[in-house]
């Protein structure tokens, strides 16, 4: 019902709107004298047709543009997380507009945590109700985070958006029904005066109006989604790890680790030092671990034939070099010897963030390097929070190949031309089938001294090519270690808090 108020402001519109609502039947009534209604009607239809093709056309690119401002997964994430972003991808492509107005708030924020819920499923799935399990100050940051794009979006993508208040979009939802009677008598009153133009405003408004329902339609839906979307995306990036409530960048710092490692490396500049890449080398005894470091370094770094380092079980050497992220660089015991039992490098593995496998190209009894590397992989398998390191296997030993006296670089393996290349070549396809890897990630070289070969090419390039996923694992493990930092550095200002309030308490509860 309307109250008196809103009666005389309905009576000021129509007094204002009478004399231009009069134009139209006196209009049509000295076209019908004149003879030239028909005409009228034509012109009229013609433009009617071509308004509408305009409208679909700004439709079509309005959908185009609002598909373009859709929220995407982070291609860093790692497995789990992408599983998660499909359970989002899901639920935001069943979204019907109907069933969750824009106007009601207690809807919505059930959207949310239907979003947040798919989320935490993935993350807890051993727990009955899994959204229990985020803290207050992480669910305050998700919504947050959320708003903060979706304001941004809206602002960006919408016209006239940062005009509207919240007061029009109130007052238009009250006004809707008394303009909808309002309009339902004036359709009435054509029809009486004029049944021809009546009949064809109301095919001219059905088309309108069913080109700017779907309009709004395509605009509700895409609200809703991006709402889903950035929820879930925050609420993902807080579940992997990614979000914290601190905003120092992961890698700004060497973690504790690195710090250590670099300076058992003699590294002079550790503390001001970036996270550097942890690149870890396996394999056996005498297949050429310490030589492969000794070529990719240039120089003559690490010892080799000598006992593991007494200061850990693996050596760190800092490596720089153009196009490569500042890296620590570890040599390790054979995987077959004492120095590198399982329990011990299963650490050292979760600490990588790229993996060199050496292993000689002459010696065909690798059963067990197979069965160390697939207990690596059951490791990484174990962790699909995490993206597993990039393994790369360096062929060594290939000079020693038959025919063993021959020796005359390079040699083309996609179409050998020479025993020597075609022997290499099978040698290198022997190696991915028996550690189960694909041929493009085993690089053949070379790494005797005074014969190096294909390090400075080929390995480096393999090397290059596998830095981005690399670089991805090593943000991770950072994430992983500032929110351990950031836990405990929380913990001890809350409990100083708590130590100030109470010392304070006595006398409060005095005064």
């Amino acid at each position: 019902m309307l109250n008196r108020s809103d009666r005389l402001r309905l009576a000021a519109l129509l007094l204002w709107t009478l004399p231009v609502a009069a134009l139209l039947p006196l209009g049509l009534w000295r076209l019908w004298e004149t003879g030239t209604v028909l005409y009228w009607m034509a012109a009229m239809v013609a433009c009617s047709a071509l308004g509408y093709g305009l409208q679909y056309w700004l439709r079509r690119r309005d959908t185009r543009l609002l598909a373009g401002a859709q929220t995407t997964p982070d291609p860093s994430w790692p497995p789990q997380s992408k599983t998660a972003w499909d359970a989002i991808e899901r639920l935001a492509t069943t979204i019907q507009p109907a069933d969750w107005p824009l106007s009601d708030g207690p809807r919505l924020a059930d959207l949310g945590r239907a979003a947040l819920d798919q989320v935490a499923r993935i993350y807890h799935p051993q727990k009955a109700q899994p959204l229990l399990e985020l803290t207050l100050p992480h669910g305050l940051l998700i919504i947050e985070r959320a708003c903060r794009d979706l304001r941004t979006e809206i602002a960006a993508q919408i016209p006239f958006s940062h005009r509207l208040t919240m007061g029009d979009l109130l007052r238009a939802y009250r006004w809707k029904s008394t303009a909808s009677r309002l309009l339902d008598l004036y359709r009435a009153g054509r029809l009486v005066v004029n049944p021809a133009s009546a009949l064809l405003g109301e095919t001219w408004e059905r088309l309108r109006g069913r080109a700017f329902d779907a309009a709004w339609a395509d605009l509700h839906r895409w609200l809703l989604q991006e709402y889903v979307r950035k929820v879930g995306y925050y609420a993902i990036a807080l579940y992997s790890g990614r979000l914290t409530l601190t905003t120092d960048a992961p890698a700004a710092a060497a973690t504790p680790a690195s710090r250590r490692d670099q300076t058992r490396a003699a590294d002079t500049a550790a503390s001001q030092a970036d996270e550097p890449l942890r690149i870890l080398i396996l394999g056996r005894a005498n297949a050429g671990k310490s030589s492969l470091i000794n070529a990719l370094f240039g120089r003559l770094t690490a010892p080799t034939d000598v006992l593991p380092d007494p200061g850990g079980p693996v050596t760190p050497y800092r490596l720089e070099r153009e196009g490569l992220t500042t890296a620590l660089i570890f040599d390790s015991p054979g995987i077959d010897t004492a120095g590198l039992p399982p329990k011990t490098l299963e650490p050292l593995v979760a600490g990588a963030d790229l993996v060199l496998w050496v292993t000689a190209a002459h010696r065909p009894d690798r059963q067990g390097e197979r069965a160390a590397l697939d207990r690596i992989r059951a490791l990484w398998n174990s962790k699909p929070d995490h993206h597993p390191p990039p393994l790369l296997i360096v062929v060594s030993h290939i000079d020693l190949l038959r025919p063993p006296r021959e020796w005359q670089p390079p040699y083309d393996l996609i179409n050998p031309q020479s025993t020597k290349a075609a022997n290499i070549r099978a040698a290198v396809e022997a190696v991915a089938a028996d550690l189960e890897v694909p041929t493009a990630d085993a690089v053949p070289v070379c790494l005797a001294e005074g014969r190096v070969y294909n390090v400075a090419d080929s390995l480096w390039a393999a090397l290059l090519d596998r830095q981005g996923p690399a670089d991805r694992v090593r943000l991770l493990r950072c994430l992983d270690e500032r929110k351990r930092s950031e836990n405990w550095s929380l913990l001890r200002r809350q409990l100083a808090g708590a130590g100030r309030f109470l010392a304070t308490l006595p006398g409060r509860i005095v005064g």
